[in-house]
């Protein structure tokens, strides 16, 4: 059988039109009217030259918008491609040539960035909430509204293949933005649970459209940006339900609350404490009073719960499940966070039949045998990384005839089975779910005009998990103000990536080749935050 996304959703519109697909704060669409403009917006890029196979870049923050624009792309056959929106010049320009953008959806709030970046193949932007003719530097452009009133309603394309293509770009830890490629069947099983991750995977793509008929809507709030591949897939998962996704145009802890409270919503994705741990002030608060009695599930994805951050939220909230799930772009959904584990603890997690760890030879890793290894999965796995032929052939190997995909995580197996996660086998930071790799902060750190040399590691931090932390080597004669080289840095990069603290050292730690001393930088980092 084969599936691909864009036929699943039309056939789900046709058995529950009637029923609310996605809710933004105040604003609401029905299936049959999320069908209707994401047709209409198909249409115009169809007119506007996108043809199947093009990429098309979706700039925008939380929104209807958003959803529409990634169901219309896959209808006619053309691949949605996240942009963060924290982006500045720099990193746009490198992430429209890398994706080989052909059309953006923008919002007007972000398009002053868009504007200043030039690509020999993007020749056309739909503004969102353009009420002022927003410039685009001659860029062809037209607004959202525009867009969707004068094209047809009408799907009319043409067949579709399980090979149409879902690219997620991630900041990974390689520095710059990756597309990973899917086929869209094999992030359908692996990233969507097949069309019921709480059982068994959809035998035929008719399938999921009859079980929708019959089962009773549920209510799903990714509070993590859309522009996230995990904020993606859980919005994929609750259509495949037949069920509401609610939106936030931007996370706000009492707002996020009473959303939970007007939609009656079942199931909640964040991003570790970062989010988690608002929330749980929120509902600490004095005189909070909301009612989430429909609550049952908040998981997390890209960062997990704290035992403070969770022992806080079962107080306020004893029913619902906690569930910390391990997985990564590369990979979809791999695991979830074993009983009794925890950071303190050690992050031990349950994994599905499709994952193991692999020593340096490729071979499983015996249980209990402490060898470390690298976390992998088999089966439905990516194609690869967009552009990029040489991280492709180090992350996806061939092994007696199966595919793997190896993103980094190094690992051991337990006795029992259990996979004990140690982390990247990099330098990465996880700052609040977002990936921070050193070498671009550095880059950033030392084209400031009074810096030798920048040494940029993670600080463990309550909130953020890691903060961003720099140890600077300032040229002989200078004394830089912190200040001054963190407003520099906001130039180069996005600002979660910005140092939020800045140490100045006579010297800094290399290796004889040459390389950052990090286990060094991150004791001297941590001892001077103490």
């Amino acid at each position: 059988m084969e599936f691909n996304l864009a036929d699943i959703f039309e056939s789900i519109v046709d058995v529950v039109p009637d029923r609310p697909a996605i809710v933004c704060e105040d604003d609401r669409l029905t299936y049959a009217e999320l069908e209707e403009n994401a047709n209409r917006l198909a249409h115009h890029l169809q007119e506007s030259g996108v043809e199947p196979g093009d990429h098309v870049g979706v700039q925008l923050y939380n929104s209807i918008e958003y959803l529409t624009t990634a169901v219309a792309c896959l209808k006619i056959r053309a691949v949605p491609v996240n942009v963060n929106y924290r982006y500045v010049e720099e990193e746009l320009a490198y992430l429209y040539n890398d994706a080989d953008l052909v059309a953006l959806v923008v919002h007007r709030e972000l398009a002053s960035r868009a504007s200043k970046v030039r690509t020999e193949r993007l020749r056309h932007a739909v503004l969102v909430e353009d009420d002022s003719g927003a410039d685009l530097g001659g860029l062809d452009a037209v607004p959202w509204e525009e867009a969707v009133a004068k094209a047809s309603p009408e799907r009319e394309f043409g067949p579709r293949s399980p090979d149409d293509q879902y690219i997620i770009y991630t900041g990974g830890t390689t520095g710059m933005p990756k597309g990973v490629m899917w086929r869209q069947e094999d992030i359908f099983f692996a990233g969507m649970g097949g069309g019921d991750p709480a059982g068994q995977p959809a035998e035929r793509p008719q399938q999921i459209a009859e079980q929708v008929a019959t089962r009773d809507p549920s209510a799903t709030f990714p509070m993590a940006p859309l522009m996230h591949g995990a904020a993606q897939l859980a919005s994929f998962i609750c259509f495949h339900w037949g069920g509401k996704v609610v939106l936030q145009h931007k996370f706000e802890p009492k707002a996020a609350l009473r959303l939970i409270e007007r939609e009656k919503v079942n199931t909640v994705s964040l991003v570790g404490d970062a989010m988690a741990r608002p929330l749980a002030e929120a509902l600490a608060e004095p005189g909070a009073d909301y009612d989430l009695s429909s609550l049952i599930v908040v998981s997390s994805a890209g960062a997990v719960f704290s035992d403070t951050v969770r022992d806080q939220l079962k107080e306020h909230l004893p029913n619902i499940f906690l569930v910390d799930a391990y997985g990564a772009s590369e990979t979809g959904h791999q695991g979830t966070m074993a009983a009794e584990s925890s950071p303190e603890k050690g992050l031990r997690f349950t994994m599905n039949e499709r994952t193991a760890v692999l020593d340096d030879d490729l071979k499983p890793v015996v249980p209990g045998s402490g060898v470390v290894g690298r976390v992998a999965l088999k089966g439905h796995v990516p194609l690869g990384y967009y552009n990029d032929p040489v991280k492709t052939a180090s992350t996806f190997k061939e092994i007696d005839g199966q595919r793997w995909v190896l993103p980094g995580d190094m690992a051991t197996v337990e006795e029992d089975g259990t996979v004990l996660v140690f982390g990247r086998g990099s330098v990465c930071i996880n700052s609040g779910g977002e990936k921070v790799y050193p070498e671009e902060v550095e880059s950033a750190v030392k084209s400031h005009p009074d810096v030798f040399d920048a040494i940029v590691v993670g600080v463990a931090d309550e909130k953020w998990g890691e903060r961003v932390t720099a140890l600077v080597q300032p040229r002989d004669g200078r004394t830089p103000d912190p200040d001054d080289i963190a407003a520099h840095c906001r130039t180069k990069v996005a600002g979660y990536k910005v140092p939020r603290q800045i140490y100045l050292l006579d010297e800094l730690v290399r290796s004889p080749s040459g390389k950052p001393d990090y286990p060094w930088a991150r004791k001297t980092a941590a001892d001077l935050s103490a």
